[in-house]
């Protein structure tokens, strides 16, 4: 049967056709009549049927047989009068905004072939015994449904369908065995819902299978029917025990295997030889133990892996050489494991690779300087390592590089000038290091910075005029040095996300989510298709410059920024008053001033920020009277160790001093000779404000601003 664009169908109705084909036309303005239009995509449904949107026609009888009304923001009920169009073959309304139940009465359409009503929002139980009426139907697509559900019953079998895409939505129950025996069935995806029950083999040869997202259990079976045709295989976030048999690397065609998230162990056999097709191959989240194995990348020169994710497991011993042959990949993560040895000096092989990340591992040594062959690169994660030696200034080279993070090393140090040229860096961690010297202006060319820390190192000297000048910074961690002077008194209002300019105290609550910054990297996979993965910078807005040695006034700017969320100015040796432009802060839900030498008297309009969860004011010169009505009792022990401080609990029964309540002799500053505080009375502090119930992450520096949380997606 010819199918014709719609600019030429149902123009060439005949005398003959034309009360035939006016059935059909009320049917569709009947349809038309129950949905709302705001695009008005279907205005051209008038009398006639010359050009009607996303209508096809039969050029001989003038029958309506195909219908794709996609992405066109429809919404409203499908009209049983649809089920009129009897020699209807393709009916598509994905990617709208359709509701209810979807009718019964399309086991009418005995004629169809294609079904596709994806992305919408209807609900209920599907009827998928009715649809297995239909004898021709090859494509059954109702994916992104999350109000379907029900069970897929044990008699859902049509002898000609070959994809069924029901994923992401609510169905539950076992996989039937109807559908392990479709001979005709090549692509099946059910991801993405609440199925359960033992993970069975297939009997037929499948090109897709994603069963992703699910509550399966049992081992995982070979997919013998399979071995010469199933080209992906996705049974991520499970919970398939046992281990990888063998089995698995037959299938001679296999382009993506994700077997994430699930309950896996052992070891890999060193007789598992993959495929030269294979693209991505992820194994992350499970418990998998031993050695790398080495025939993950003894692969030919045809080899065309782009994406090796074997992160979140118990790997040990050393990285393969024979990875850095893997002259396509674009993703390396082994991340979260017992890597041991250093990086392989011949990493730079790879140049195409755009994210690193072997953190949290055993590893030693140093950078291999090979590395800056990874032009590409846009994330280089090394943290929680063993590694050591000083930040090459070759890594410049590096000008594409977006996430920078070698944090709890022992890298040792200053950060070189040359650095200036990775001009793209967006999020960089040196904390827990042993660097030191200035902060030098390399910092002040990365232009995109959005999280800095140089927290728990050796850094010396003046804050820089220039620190809070970057346009999208939204987070600062410089806790645990060495720095002294004053505070900077810049321009506090170039930041977007420190100042949140133009907002008022309701708006910012709700644009609390555009602090948030995404880094994606999207992998091409031979132009087949893509997989993207990226990291997410989910920190709440703050400034940590807490465990100094800076001096002098709180600047009047500092306490203006509308959008910091955290400010933690303990530990240093600050002096003056706490300015009353801190009402301004209505983003502030973490306040630390404490172990200063502050004095005066506390503002009364700290009580209006609304959302302040913890104040610590302790242990510095504040004097005056406290009343009671400012509620001040929420933030137990936030006075203590300022004598001249009298605090209301409860309105009319008088005030308590806060005097100190450490023993006698002890004196939480500790003048080792240059001013600086000791690191000791930094962690005894931490210890007690647990037991008083001060949230840690917020209390103790060098405390982590930022998480950076990887992200896995797509087919």
């Amino acid at each position: 049967m010819i199918m014709l664009s719609s600019s030429s169908l149902c123009f060439v109705l005949t005398e003959e056709t034309e009360d035939f084909n006016g059935k059909d036309r009320d049917s569709l303005l009947s349809f038309k009549s129950s949905l709302a239009d705001p695009k008005q995509s279907l205005s051209n449904w008038v009398s006639g049927f010359n050009n009607w949107t996303g209508i096809t026609c039969d050029n001989q009888t003038g029958r309506v047989i195909s219908i794709k009304l996609t992405n066109l923001n429809l919404s409203g009920q499908i009209n049983p009068s649809l089920c009129d169009l009897l020699m209807l073959e393709t009916l598509v309304l994905s990617q709208n905004n359709f509701s209810g139940f979807i009718p019964i009465c399309f086991r009418n359409l005995k004629f169809l072939k294609i079904l596709d009503l994806g992305n919408n929002g209807f609900q209920g139980n599907v009827p998928l015994v009715e649809l297995a009426s239909l004898p021709y139907l090859k494509e059954l697509i109702l994916k992104g449904n999350s109000g379907l559900s029900g069970l897929i019953p044990d008699n859902f079998s049509v002898s000609s369908l070959e994809k069924i895409d029901f994923s992401y939505n609510s169905f539950r129950g076992v996989i039937p065995e109807s559908l392990l025996h479709l001979k005709s069935l090549k692509y099946l995806d059910l991801s993405g819902n609440g199925l359960s029950g033992m993970l069975n083999e297939f009997y037929q040869p499948l090109v897709v299978l994603n069963l992703a997202s699910n509550s399966l259990s049992g081992t995982l079976p070979c997919f013998s029917a399979s071995v010469e045709s199933l080209n992906v295989l996705d049974l991520s976030n499970n919970s398939i025990m046992g281990g990888i048999p063998t089995c698995i690397s037959s299938l001679n065609v296999l382009t993506q295997l994700n077997l994430s998230f699930n309950e896996l162990k052992y070891r890999v056999s060193p007789r598992f030889i993959f495929s030269d097709q294979l693209l991505v191959l992820d194994l992350s989240y499970n418990e998998i133990s031993g050695p790398i194995p080495s025939v993950i990348s003894e692969t030919s020169d045809k080899s065309g892996l782009v994406l090796l994710d074997l992160s979140h497991n118990q790997f040990s011993g050393e990285i393969p050489l024979g990875i850095t042959e893997l002259k396509n990949l674009q993703g390396l993560i082994l991340s979260h494991n017992r890597l041991s040895g250093e990086i392989p000096a011949r990493i730079g092989n790879l140049t195409y690779l755009q994210a690193i990340d072997l953190s949290y591992n055993w590893l030693s040594g140093s950078i291999p300087l090979n590395i800056v062959g990874c032009f590409q690169l846009l994330q280089l994660k090394l943290n929680n390592n063993n590694l050591s030696g000083v930040i090459q200034p070759e890594l410049d080279a590096l000008d594409s590089l977006k996430i920078f993070d070698i944090s709890d090393n022992r890298f040792s140090g200053e950060i070189p000038l040359t650095l200036a040229g990775c001009k793209s860096l967006e999020i960089v961690d040196l904390s827990s290091n042993n660097l030191g010297g200035e902060i030098n202006e390399a910092i002040v060319k990365w232009v995109n910075l959005k999280s800095l820390s140089l927290s728990g190192n050796n850094f010396h000297g003046a804050l820089p005029n220039w620190l809070f000048s970057f346009e999208q910074i939204h987070s600062i961690d410089l806790s645990g040095n060495n720095f002294s002077g004053l505070i900077p008194d810049g321009d506090f209002n170039i930041s977007s996300s420190l100042n949140r300019r133009g907002l008022s105290s309701n708006n910012l609550r709700q644009s609390s989510a555009t602090r948030d910054s995404a880094i994606r990297v999207t992998l091409g996979l031979l132009g087949k298709n893509e997989m993207s993965f990226g990291y997410t910078l989910l920190s709440p807005v703050g400034i940590d410059l807490s465990v100094n040695s800076l001096k002098g006034e709180i600047p009047e700017g500092l306490f203006g920024l509308q959008g910091v969320e955290i400010l933690n100015l303990s530990y240093n040796f600050l002096a003056g008053q706490i300015p009353i432009s801190l009402v301004k802060m209505w983003s502030l839900t973490s306040l630390d001033l404490s172990h200063n030498s502050l004095s005066g008297q506390i503002p009364t309009n700290i009580s209006g920020l609304q959302e302040l969860t913890f104040l610590n004011l302790s242990y510095n010169c504040l004097s005056g009277f406290v009343p009671g009505e400012q509620k001040f009792w929420r933030f137990p022990e936030a006075f203590a160790g300022n004598p001249d401080l009298c605090v209301e609990v409860v309105s009319g029964e008088g005030c308590h001093q806060m005097k100190s309540s450490l023993p006698p002799g002890e004196d939480i500053f500790a003048d080792d000779g240059g001013g600086v505080i000791s690191v000791w009375a930094f962690w005894i502090s931490a210890v007690v404000s647990f037991y008083v119930g001060v949230v840690a992450l917020f209390c103790f520096p060098p405390a982590r601003h930022y998480i950076l949380r990887p992200m896995k997606s797509l087919h």
